[in-house]
């Protein structure tokens, strides 16, 4: 005899039995069914809501309040209400610009590199390789470790005197370089850290959307005469466009962070001002000194909305370019 599972909406609200007590009883049966089937569904997403409000849309909202008002580190409880003189403030100060222009061009730097090394690994583990487990394990293992501890293990690579780098550098016939202090070696030197410790993460991320992409498209590019290089370039390309779109946005809104790598990369004084001239000062060092060094708050919290307005109109852009590249792509 065949049998149907049935779903929620089949059900009928419970019956009770003859009589006014069980009529009444009834009719509180159904009215209780009926409230748990409507209001069961909110209760399972309220724990969402209630973790994001307290710890995503309060501080945001709690943020934006900061901005316009005049807070000082050291008298928390007294506020002056300023209006947009915090967005004025920071506008108007060029090291604010500074950091806007080191921010992105460590991220690119860091972000383009990282992501097309990261398609090449992905592209060489999606082979049958031996010992595939223990090759995804070690280029995930920079992911797993602290910003600090590479952060750290870098600055000691990139030093002016006795470094590791310009250690190696001499042999080949190159003098000490002062990466901290040059306003592109800097640059260079962060973005290194942010590659070695990205890529990895961002390979698997590229594998297992390589691993989803159908293989009749494979042999059927195999049987037209394809080679391994046009397969990747006329198949798993386009199979990953959703994907590759995904890790630049998740990589942009970490270059927009940027703050372990700069802070550590001289430490003390000259790291928590982005260097001696600001030439690898990021938002997050801006926003650190203001808030924390400075101890005003005000222009603190209005350089964090400054930091998303900026990420909205990236991923606005980023939208605007996966949906042209999918209407070519559908042409």
């Amino acid at each position: 005899m065949a049998t149907t599972v049935p779903t929620r909406g089949a059900h009928t609200p419970p019956t009770g039995g003859s009589g006014a007590a069980s009529n009444g009883h009834s009719k509180w049966r159904t009215r209780l069914w009926r409230f748990d089937d409507k209001a069961s569904p909110y209760a399972y997403i309220a724990p969402f809501f209630l973790i994001f409000g307290a710890f995503g849309l309060y501080p945001l909202l709690y943020t934006g309040w900061i901005a316009l008002h005049r807070v000082e580190m050291t008298s928390l409880n007294q506020s002056e209400w300023v209006g947009f003189d915090n967005f004025t403030r920071i506008l108007q100060d060029s090291e604010f610009w500074t950091a806007v222009t080191n921010t992105f061009v460590i991220g690119v730097i860091s972000t383009v590199p990282q992501l097309i090394v990261a398609l090449g690994l992905a592209h060489l583990l999606n082979y049958k390789l031996r010992a595939s487990t223990f090759w995804r394990t070690v280029i995930l293992t920079p992911y797993a470790t602290s910003v600090a501890t590479a952060a750290l293990v870098f600055a000691l690579v990139f030093r002016a005197d006795g470094g590791l780098l310009n250690w190696v550098l001499h042999f080949v016939g190159f003098g000490d370089t002062d990466w901290a202090s040059g306003e592109w070696t800097s640059k260079i030197a962060i973005s290194v850290i942010v590659i070695w410790r990205w890529t990895g993460y961002n390979a698997l991320i590229y594998l297992a959307a390589m691993q989803a992409v159908p293989a009749d498209l494979y042999e059927a590019a195999s049987i037209d005469g394809a080679t391994r290089w046009q397969q990747f370039r006329k198949v798993t390309i386009p199979s990953l466009r959703p994907t590759i779109l995904f890790t630049i946005v998740i990589s942009t809104i970490g270059s927009m962070q940027l703050f372990g790598e700069p802070l550590l990369l001289e430490g003390g004084t000259l790291g928590s001002v982005g260097g001696s001239e600001h030439q690898y000062e990021t938002l997050s060092i801006y926003l650190f000194n203001y808030g924390w060094k400075l101890g005003h708050l005000g222009p603190a919290a209005a350089v964090a909305w400054a930091m998303l307005v900026l990420l909205l109109l990236i991923a606005l852009i980023n939208w605007i370019v996966g949906r042209l590249v999918r209407k070519s792509a559908t042409a």
